[in-house]
């Protein structure tokens, strides 16, 4: 942990994601988690398109995931995914992954 005159620095995200993961948390608590965050920093605004933004935080850097796990191999990745490749294709277009 760094020090800034003596006192230790507050963790980082990545820090607090490790911690969280080594207590066991699951990928349905964080989303949990998170989405009752989302709500508290609305301060009682009302969400727009929920599903939308939730699947596309989900959605994108699963994709990513895929990709670097299979070095960038379609075929593989949507073996992977469970979907198929024109699907991963198409996907991978829409978020700009291409």
């Amino acid at each position: 942990m760094a020090k800034t005159m003596g006192k230790p620095s507050p963790p980082g995200p990545a820090t607090e994601r490790a911690s969280r993961a080594r207590s066991g948390e699951t990928l349905e608590q964080c989303v949990l988690r998170s989405l009752e965050q989302y709500f508290a920093d609305l301060d009682g605004a009302r969400p727009h398109a929920l599903l939308e933004m939730v699947t596309a935080a989900v959605e994108r850097p699963l994709l990513q995931f895929a990709m670097n796990r299979t070095d960038s191999n379609q075929s593989a990745a949507a073996e992977l995914l469970g979907i198929n490749r024109n699907t991963l294709r198409k996907k991978l277009q829409q978020y700009r992954l291409l």
